[in-house]
């Protein structure tokens, strides 16, 4: 079993943010025989650091594991002190050689944690991480910035270099496993679990965006990728290279490939994307929650024209400008396109 801090920018519940962090978080929740889930912390990406500790919170207290303790971290590139980074360096210090990280938002708090024990990635056994790009990241023809490395350059660049058996599943790998609407839907909506009312109560409306912007019908799970390979590495291909990183390259999130590189990182990616999507819809469903929707069928009737609507605006602000996808995957939630 494995000993799992997760470190995340969980939005999910915050109108036209992001899903996956709340998705992998309860993909986490699901793996109870691999996985013991010693805490949360909270950073930025998606949204301030308040609103995501504020989400996961509320997120985890609707599904009845409260247990699970949030912690706090920094808002800003150079928030190093914080609660969540002595929560890292204590786990650390409780599971020598054994603790593996799970981020999927920037890394501030990682680098909190280094910065308060210069010995800390020297403790941890693994990080696997959602971010960067090895190439362009073109999203339904349009380029996309990198989100997750870029917040915090400096804090990606120590992490990437610094830590031991680093995997990051970039967003250009991410792209290649496409959550359809329609497989989404009847895996979903036939059933009455209380994983499965909570992910429709919460990602109904996220999840007709790309559609309403973009004319694609799905959506990219990508942290979620992140957790099912800390999880399940065997469901991936492992792809381990030489790469020269810098604080410059990481402004942009860029991985750059070099023989005579100062780091060697894993980018793994999905072997078989049907088989790698029944999984995961698999083990979200198997989540052992206490989830009570109080979503009846008259309201689920009702909300489908309502975010019809929202689906319109949104695809309407998108065109003039006025709202921009940061992709990694980040949700509409603001960034520069």
């Amino acid at each position: 079993m494995k000993h799992v801090v997760y470190d995340c920018d969980n939005t999910l519940g915050v109108l036209f943010s992001d899903v996956d962090d709340g998705l992998a978080l309860l993909y986490l929740m699901a793996e109870r025989e691999s996985v013991d889930l010693l805490g949360v912390t909270t950073t930025y990406g998606n949204s301030r650091e308040e609103t995501v500790y504020n989400a996961t919170v509320k997120m985890l207290n609707e599904c009845g594991r409260e247990d699970l303790p949030v912690v706090r971290g920094g808002d800003a590139p150079g928030q190093y002190e914080s609660a969540a980074a002595d929560f890292l360096v204590e786990q650390a210090d409780r599971y020598p050689g054994e603790l593996s990280i799970l981020a999927t938002g920037s890394l501030t708090n990682l680098e909190g944690a280094y910065r308060k024990d210069p010995t800390f990635f020297e403790k941890v056994k693994e990080i696997v991480l959602m971010g960067g790009i090895s190439e362009p990241l073109v999203f339904a023809k349009n380029t996309m910035d990198e989100l997750n490395f870029s917040c915090d350059p400096e804090a990606s660049f120590h992490v990437l270099t610094l830590g031991k058996n680093v995997s990051t599943v970039t967003g250009n790998n991410c792209l290649k496993v496409l959550f359809t609407t329609k497989e989404y839907r009847e895996k979903l909506y036939s059933t009455h679990t209380p994983a499965g009312d909570f992910i429709r109560d919460k990602a109904d409306l996220y999840a007709g965006l790309n559609e309403a912007i973009f004319g694609i019908e799905g959506f990219y799970n990508w942290d979620v990728l992140a957790a099912a390979y800390l999880c399940h590495p065997e469901q991936f291909q492992d792809a381990r290279g030489s790469y020269s990183i810098s604080v410059e390259d990481l402004g942009t999130g860029f991985l750059r490939a070099s023989e005579s590189g100062n780091c060697v990182l894993n980018l793994p990616e999905v072997r078989e994307a049907e088989g790698f999507r029944d999984h995961v819809y698999e083990t979200w469903l198997s989540a052992d929650i206490s989830y009570k929707s109080r979503n009846c069928l008259p309201l689920r009737v009702l909300k489908r024209p309502v975010y019809a609507l929202l689906h319109r605006g949104a695809a309407i602000l998108w065109n003039r400008g006025k709202v921009g996808v940061g992709y990694t995957g980040e949700g509409v939630n603001g960034h520069g396109r």
